[in-house]
């Protein structure tokens, strides 16, 4: 490979690892608002989580379905309509009150917008333009930037909210404008990419789009992948949108949820990385089989210890090395099955699993604390969860990694 060959595939790897960057770290700073909105715009905490539980969903709904869209039509117009979406979903939240407001700028505009410019589409774009050897180390500083963005929005939205001169309102309106550099990112990415012609949409196997998905779904792996996948977003989405609340409880200050969240962001950078580097050396499935295991030996260390600052920032820690690092051994493993033609598609509807559980993740969380005053029901479940996702894992049809790169 030339060394403008090389320049120009670690430049576009950069540039969608910065795009995720700027809509994940949105995404993921949400659950800082939970706490404004209900004071300041007189909605209940169960309310707030229900707009963030359909946003989880409708963020997972619209994987598929703009991997579907980039697959067909090109990268470059999802991407654009779609930052365009989340800008605006950012400016109207104040402006819609109340639950059905809320649910229709965080649960919709801001979940499709943030979707159009995330894994699916990302990732996908970018495997179909590096070579095969570099895919599982690109996918891992991919997601890399998305923990990064995570890092850097957490203490920033903090301290937008905390700052009295732009306060909750004015710190959604500074994401707006910080969301659409999205957009000459895109640009840079699709250059030179055309849409599919429709009589050239078959796969390196020579299916056409309807029968892969059709042979996808037919496929034991792929659903046993989908029911992990699930578990991950339970995780996440309980996590991220009540560990501020979780953190009140505890009698913290909302610093310590912020500088938590920020936490997990940058030891996902490293997670990240650490899992794209072995996504080349070892089989995805057990990648996944430890990071999900791992995820109950932390929460049964959680439940035992003080709630004190400092083991909420060693708890952070241990939740970051794991975080979003699923997603590349997961997006591998579809890669592997069915070839990456239609990976867009393909991972968009493991992510739409993910966000299933993401949606009961942050609902559910919401009605724990209303009902019973504490989240400790909601751990015990998230620990169960995580046991099974680890165990569903291990019966995946997965070639060795050996055979893989020669085939390639």
């Amino acid at each position: 490979m030339s060394a403008n060959r090389i320049h120009m595939t670690w430049a576009v790897v950069l540039a969608a690892a910065t795009a995720l960057l700027i809509t994940t770290g949105s995404r993921l700073s949400l659950g800082l608002f939970v706490q404004p909105l209900s004071q300041n715009m007189g909605v209940s905490i169960a309310g707030i989580s229900f707009a963030l539980a359909v946003g989880q969903l409708m963020w997972g709904v619209s994987q598929p379905v703009l991997g579907a869209l980039s697959d067909r039509y090109g990268p470059w117009p999802v991407l654009f309509w779609g930052t365009l979406l989340l800008a605006l979903g950012c400016v109207l939240v104040p402006v819609l009150p109340g639950v059905w407001g809320l649910t229709a700028t965080l649960g919709l505009l801001m979940a499709f917008g943030a979707g159009a410019g995330s894994f699916s589409v990302l990732m996908s774009l970018v495997a179909n333009r590096v070579p095969a050897e570099k895919r599982g180390m690109s996918s891992g500083i991919i997601n890399a930037g998305g923990s990064f963005g995570q890092f850097l929005f957490a203490p920033l939205v903090q301290g937008m909210i905390a700052w009295p001169v732009l306060g909750w309102q004015g710190a959604l309106y500074v994401m707006a404008g910080i969301s659409l550099l999205v957009i000459p990112l895109s640009r840079f990415l699709t250059r030179g990419i055309m849409p599919a012609k429709p009589q050239a949409t078959a796969s390196a196997t020579g299916q056409k789009f309807g029968q892969t998905v059709r042979q996808a779904f037919t496929d034991r792996s792929y659903w046993l992948l989908h029911a992990g996948f699930f578990t991950c977003g339970f995780h996440i989405a309980f996590l991220v949108t009540h560990l501020p609340t979780e953190v009140a409880l505890c009698g913290l200050p909302p610093s310590v949820a912020s500088w938590s969240l920020a936490i997990i962001g940058i030891a996902n950078v490293a997670g990240s990385l650490l899992v794209g580097w072995g996504v080349g050396r070892y089989r995805s499935k057990w990648l996944l089989f430890w990071m999900y295991g791992s995820r109950t030996l932390l929460i049964a260390w959680y439940l035992m210890v003080p709630r004190t600052d400092l083991n909420f920032y060693i708890f952070a820690v241990g939740l970051g090395l794991t975080w979003l690092a699923t997603v590349p051994p997961t997006a591998a493993i579809v890669g592997k099955l069915f070839g990456t033609r239609y990976l867009a598609t393909l991972f968009g509807l493991t992510l739409l699993s993910h966000q299933i559980g993401g949606f009961l993740g942050a609902y559910l969380g919401g009605l724990a604390i209303t009902h019973f005053g504490d989240y400790g029901w909601m751990w015990y479940a998230d620990m169960a969860l995580a046991a099974t996702a680890a165990v569903l894992n291990l019966p995946i049809r997965e070639k060795k990694v050996e055979r893989t790169m020669q085939a390639a």
